[in-house]
């Protein structure tokens, strides 16, 4: 198997798997809980607690109506241009790390894109009962303006910062509050990849750079 075939397979097998676990798992979601229910999975600080975002990965906000379409627009747009950037780099031959990265971000953004265009259409609200998968009255949003489903909550501790600290004084610090899902998941993670492999890129060119300009301190 050619190294392209193989990295083209590798693709092939990410996409789907993290795809549908993360929609089969925001589905049962969405149709088992309200928003702000929580199944504990490990003790107080490993729990699912379903929330819905109209924003970033995170439960960032941004712009509201606006800029939930902007974001949508953004979402589409960046997913195109990644999935052309696989495409590109598996043809020019590129490192399998580099193309997993890339698979990873664009799967991540994929997920988070279905749930703003269609669970607005499929679903009805979750705020005091289960949603319902295609209720008869139709969804609760237009094409386009749906909310991220997110469940993964890791409070691992808290604690209150002592009166005399500047500006966050006696309030509470919760770490780590965020709550995300699977695609998330696979965004950072792809990320990651890619800042590790770009530094590490960078480390081979100036080590080959010291090498072509002190040839002999290499021999010796």
């Amino acid at each position: 198997m050619t190294p392209s075939r193989k990295q083209t397979l590798i693709v092939a097998l990410i996409i789907p798997i993290i795809l549908i676990a993360d929609q089969v798992l925001k589905i049962w979601i969405k149709t088992h809980l309200q928003i702000g229910e929580e199944i504990p999975l490990i003790g107080s600080w490993c729990k699912l607690h379903f929330v819905e975002n109209v924003g970033m990965a995170f439960g960032m906000a941004f712009g509201g109506s606006v800029g939930k379409l902007l974001l949508t627009l953004f979402r589409f747009v960046a997913s195109i241009a990644v999935m052309w950037a696989i495409v590109h780099y598996i043809r020019k031959g590129a490192q399998t790390i580099f193309i997993v990265s890339l698979a990873l971000i664009f799967v991540g953004a994929i997920g988070n894109l279905i749930d703003c265009c269609f669970y607005g259409l499929i679903f009805n609200e979750s705020y005091y009962n289960v949603a319902q998968l295609f209720p008869p009255e139709g969804g609760y949003a237009p094409f386009l303006y749906g909310r991220v489903v997110d469940m993964f909550y890791f409070p691992l501790f808290r604690f209150d910062w002592p009166e005399w600290v500047p500006f966050v004084g006696g309030e509470e610090f919760e770490f780590f509050n965020a709550i995300f899902n699977i695609a998330d998941s696979a965004i950072t993670v792809g990320i990651a990849i890619l800042i590790i492999f770009y530094l590490q890129q960078e480390h081979k060119k100036k080590k080959a750079s010291k090498t072509e300009e002190n040839p002999q301190e290499t021999a010796d």
